[in-house]
């Protein structure tokens, strides 16, 4: 049997990774976005030769700008909640790019023919998949249809719903 004292600190605990969780993972995520396109505009991103060798057939060194600012976009519209609806379909646009370069050069992210044996290079695809579920939560979590925020702040719908 736990002691009360146990329960309540339990449930404070747990009421306030509910209140924060989302908010923090929503501005954490941004922050990746953020750090990385800040390194890509700059020059000294550590990605620069994987992106130039995986999209050669894209100019350069305008292809790192733009993935550069797209992230920075993605990531300020994740920390400040803007436009959230068009900053995830940014954030999945780009994933599905990191997604591709796999199926461009798999000889870079894959050794020999098998998926499962990971390069660096591949665990740096494999992560996105964090990245991309991070996504899904702070989309499911904070964009709402309209009807549904407004039927839950006049109370017609439960918590559970």
């Amino acid at each position: 049997m736990r002691p009360a004292w146990f329960s309540t600190l339990d449930k404070v605990l747990i009421s306030e990774m509910h209140r924060w969780g989302i908010p923090l993972l929503r501005i954490a995520l941004g922050g990746v976005f953020v750090w990385f396109g800040a390194l890509k505009l700059f020059g000294v991103s550590p990605v620069k030769e994987l992106v130039q060798t995986t999209y050669s057939f894209l100019p350069e060194p305008a292809l790192l700008t733009v993935l550069g600012i797209w992230e920075v976009l993605v990531g300020i519209g994740l920390i400040f909640k803007l436009a959230l609806r068009f900053t995830l379909a940014l954030l999945w646009l780009q994933m599905a790019g990191t997604f591709a370069a796999a199926l461009l050069q798999p000889s870079i992210f894959f050794r020999g023919a098998n998926v499962f044996l990971l390069t660096t290079e591949g665990e740096f695809i494999i992560k996105n998949f964090v990245l991309v579920a991070s996504g899904i939560v702070v989309g499911g979590f904070e964009v709402r249809p309209r009807r549904l925020a407004d039927e839950q702040q006049i109370g017609t719908l439960g918590p559970e719903q």
